[in-house]
């Protein structure tokens, strides 16, 4: 990158005041500095830093400028100016509080599911028992949880494509095959429950059923409550390790799945007998 005698100076002062710790990362920000140079004397403005480094006019190089360039370059020049924005200018507004990232829920062990099974099955009802063997079926066995969970009736469990699925309706209507290890349970609670909701209720649309039920669960005083979202997770990480995912993300040193869906999205979708053979035997 050729730059007039002007930027390049005003990009070695620039660099200087942040004083960077290694060759390596002062190379880098001198070529921020030029190309931010560059911008702000082609659109009249004056090389000084106060004007230069402004965080209104970084993000309108980036814009403007930075729309020819890749989306990786792009997204490291602005951060390198930002980062000679705040090591050159005073009286910076202060930083966006970092929010915290939501983390999944740690799953349920084997030990624990049996634990919660053998909970449900010392219940005093035959149907406080039924419905939270079913709830523990389609929380850790089909990934059910919130809405689809409670709309799920005796019919919508079915036998098919070699497996059982679930068949949820709702705002994301889909079949999802229970694994295994849950076939035999949830498919007797789906008999008795027939017409009905297999855990219990009146109405898909009632918020209180799943609470309800686990909070009049009788006896478990060493267990803590029933968590949907651990359920979810419990059947999230059965179905990663019976597909592969992690040694598909190691062979192609993968760290984010930011990109991901993406990449499934132009995936053909599997036949019904195919996703129930990889996501519904495994245990």
């Amino acid at each position: 990158m050729s730059l007039s005698s002007e930027v390049a100076a005003f990009a070695r002062v620039v660099v200087a005041q942040a004083d960077p710790q290694s060759p390596v990362r002062a190379k880098a920000l001198l070529f921020a500095g030029g190309k931010l140079g560059t911008f702000g004397v082609s659109v009249g403005l004056e090389l000084i830093p106060e004007v230069v480094l402004r965080p209104s006019v970084i993000e309108r190089f980036i814009v403007l400028d930075g729309a020819a360039l890749g989306p990786a370059t792009r997204r490291t020049l602005r951060s390198n100016l930002r980062a000679l924005s705040r090591a050159v200018l005073e009286n910076q507004p202060p930083a966006p509080m970092p929010l915290s990232r939501e983390r999944s829920k740690a799953p349920y062990s084997p030990a624990q599911i049996e634990a919660y099974f053998s909970l449900a099955d010392a219940q005093p009802t035959p149907g406080r028992a039924r419905r939270l063997g079913a709830l523990i079926c389609l929380g850790a066995g089909a990934g059910l949880m919130g809405a689809d969970l409670r709309g799920v009736k005796g019919g919508d469990v079915v036998e098919r494509s070699g497996g059982v699925l679930v068949c949820v309706g709702g705002q994301r209507p889909r079949a999802v095959p229970v694994l295994a290890r849950y076939h035999e349970r949830l498919l007797r609670a789906a008999e008795c429950a027939g017409t009905g909701y297999v855990i219990g209720g009146y109405s898909a649309q009632r918020r209180n059923v799943t609470s309800a039920l686990v909070a009049s669960v009788a006896g478990g005083m060493d267990l803590a409550a029933i968590d949907t979202s651990r359920l979810r997770a419990t059947w999230l990480t059965s179905c990663a390790q019976g597909i592969g995912l992690k040694a598909f993300m190691d062979a192609a040193g993968i760290v984010c799945t930011q990109r991901l869906g993406d990449l499934v999205a132009a995936l053909d979708p599997l036949e019904e007998a195919v996703a129930v053979v990889r996501l519904g035997a495994a245990s």
